[in-house]
């Protein structure tokens, strides 16, 4: 396994997605199996583990947070803030929010500090900047060591870079999905020394060519249900 640098983060070039063993692509898996798959990817040289506070929601941490409290100092662990998951639900990245569920993120993970914090999704009522100033106290604390953001344009990494340095950038790029190659994504990344991580980079399974016309997808535990990409 060779390994990348996200900003000054080192991790194993193949990171391990955990978001599919609590939700979202099919229904949960066993906690056994969940933990014995992570422990295996890491056996085979993964150091990097990806998840998010909505993923279950919460599941995926908890599950992450088991399976590597063994081995925490031989891995790097992303998580992801930005959703209300209160019943009003919706996006919210206001600072008093990121500063309040980060302890519960580091409770789940059963951990003193979170290697790479992502902002899931842009907060169009946050601006940028007290965003990326929030995670910048959370570094300063300790809790957090360092910033990310996911499915933010050229402009929106250019404002918060320059309140907090950003690691890494995730957004969905394959084979099949290759915007970040024409809108200024990738450009911008090796501008400014930030790492690209793709999701989806198996085209959300499309690419492994296990998925087909003939397959069924259950709607209440398949986001890809009403995927375009996946109707017959």
């Amino acid at each position: 396994m060779q390994t990348r640098k996200l900003g000054k983060l080192g991790v194993s070039e193949l990171g391990f997605g955990c978001m599919n063993l609590a939700a979202n692509y099919g229904r949960a898996a066993p906690i056994d199996d969940a933990i014995k798959v992570i422990r295996e990817a890491h056996d085979k040289g993964v150091t990097f583990f990806d998840t998010a506070e909505v993923y279950g929601p919460y599941t995926s941490e908890t599950i992450v947070g088991g399976a590597l409290e063994p081995i925490r100092d031989e891995v790097k662990i992303a998580t992801k803030f930005g959703f209300d998951l209160t019943k009003r639900g919706g996006l919210d990245s206001r600072p008093d929010h990121i500063k309040w569920m980060v302890d519960g993120c580091l409770k789940r993970l059963r951990t003193d500090r979170i290697d790479l914090f992502y902002q899931h999704r842009v907060d169009p009522m946050v601006p940028i900047e007290d965003v990326a100033g929030a995670v910048k106290d959370l570094i300063a604390s300790g809790k957090v060591l360092h910033f990310g953001l996911s499915e933010a344009s050229p402009e929106t990494i250019r404002r918060a870079h320059a309140i907090q340095p950003v690691a890494a950038l995730q957004t969905e790029y394959s084979l099949m999905s290759r915007d970040p190659e024409k809108n200024g994504l990738l450009a911008t990344c090796e501008e400014l020394g930030i790492g690209f991580v793709p999701w989806g980079p198996m085209g959300m399974g499309y690419l492994t060519q296990k998925v087909n016309a003939s397959i069924i997808f259950e709607p209440k535990s398949e986001v890809r249900a009403g995927f375009d990409r996946i109707k017959p």
